[in-house]
């Protein structure tokens, strides 16, 4: 039997309302092409996996019977990109628009971290190791 927790992690899904500006988002924050689209999705690819931005409309049919969550309900995880100046991007990411959640600050565990939303409110934080 295949041990599933020694395989790789590819695409995430993430659910969006607005799939034109999710897509956006991520083109302009990240910086990153589209590696795929149709009329109800975008996908990107990250240096080691892909994000497929998926219209909510098209997510309940694939995780039927469970319901797909309204944006209300809160977050239940973020994504964390390492970096080495935390600073410096959360500086880059103020001068496109974006609002901090949090942050920078430093953490107990001896991490210097700050997060931000994307326009469907998935979590992402930016994650520096400190000496």
């Amino acid at each position: 039997m295949i041990s599933l927790g020694s395989m790789s992690i590819n695409v995430v899904t993430l659910f969006v309302e607005d799939l034109h500006t999710a897509k956006s988002f991520y083109q302009e924050i990240f910086g990153l092409s589209v590696a795929y689209e149709d009329e109800n999705s975008a996908v990107f690819d990250f240096a080691n996996m892909s994000i497929n931005l998926l219209d909510v409309s098209s997510a309940r049919s694939l995780i039927a019977p469970e319901a797909v969550a309204n944006q209300e309900a809160g977050s239940r995880f973020q994504f964390t990109i390492r970096i080495d100046d935390v600073d410096a991007v959360c500086a880059e990411l103020n001068a496109r628009g974006v609002t901090l959640l949090n942050g920078p600050m430093n953490r107990p565990w001896g991490v210097r971290t700050a997060s931000f939303a994307d326009p469907s409110g998935h979590i992402w934080e930016i994650a520096q190791q400190l000496t």
